[in-house]
């Protein structure tokens, strides 16, 4: 058996299922899975919010035609929630919160039996409050259940020509703000101006960390090179985004560095 058909195994008994749709590869890859085992009672749908970043939703949109996959959104107002706006180290429970309540009353309105995420293997022993409020709302995990890591992930979504397959993860822009930094509309907005200047500069894999007056941009290890060998139009790119000073770290991105840091702190605790 394939490992496709061993997640085909896994989703098909469910009958029908709304999957939380974000276009990233984990999601589209569960997406995928759901069309080919469940047909026309699969249903991918994708938060609208402030902290969605420019461009996400017509990706998503783009993906979902791709896979067949029949595709809705919901506008969800984490940002009514004052455990979002505080920016503690849950936030991301407060945010799937709002998402999965959302979803959930969507899919007891339609008839659909259960929500998908795209939570993966990787994802168990992180920092992810947001994993909690999925328990709480009875959401499934085909891929983490599956024990499918990040690596293989995109390996089964290039196998299926899924169009996110390489797409690096984007995940919402309070992501950015330091926890303790109240979340506001117009900050996620600022972060959004600024990394839309990177990316039409031709930079990828990119975030800028909002600390105030100062937009500090982390960049992939195979990107940092150009952009500290010219950093004018980088630093300049920034600055149009409204932020008064701009840096470049000298330390490559890497994707859920903040999370690992405190994951680690907490080990220490226990320990």
């Amino acid at each position: 058996m394939t490992r496709i058909q061993e997640l085909e195994r896994l989703v098909r008994p469910l009958g029908s299922a709304v999957v939380a749709f974000s276009g990233g590869v984990d999601s589209s890859l569960v997406a995928s899975v759901a069309s080919r085992a469940l047909a026309d009672r699969a249903l991918a749908v994708t938060a609208v919010s402030p902290a969605l970043a420019a461009g996400e939703l017509d990706g998503a949109c783009e993906v979902a035609r791709t896979i067949g996959i029949r595709h809705e959104t919901v506008t969800t107002a984490e940002l009514d929630r004052e455990g979002y706006r505080a920016n503690g180290r849950d936030r991301c429970y407060h945010c799937k919160t709002e998402l999965y309540d959302r979803l959930l009353m969507l899919a007891e309105d339609r008839g659909y039996r259960v929500v998908l995420s795209g939570a993966n293997a990787d994802d168990v022993g992180d920092w992810r409050p947001g994993l909690r409020a999925a328990a709480e709302h009875g959401v499934r995990h085909p891929l983490l259940e599956a024990g499918v890591s990040k690596d293989e992930v995109r390996r089964l979504a290039r196998a299926l020509g899924i169009p996110s397959a390489e797409k690096p993860a984007s995940p919402c822009l309070a992501s950015r703000i330091p926890y303790g930094t109240a979340v506001r509309p117009e900050t996620l907005r600022q972060v959004d101006r600024a990394e839309q200047a990177l990316k039409r500069l031709g930079y990828r894999t990119l975030r800028v960390r909002h600390h105030g007056e100062l937009g500090r941009v982390e960049l992939a290890a195979e990107e940092l090179p150009r952009a500290l060998s010219a950093p004018a139009d980088v630093i300049a790119a920034v600055l149009s985004a409204g932020y008064a000073r701009a840096e470049i770290d000298g330390e490559p991105f890497r994707s859920g560095s903040l999370n690992v840091r405190f994951a680690g702190r907490l080990a220490a605790r226990s320990s």
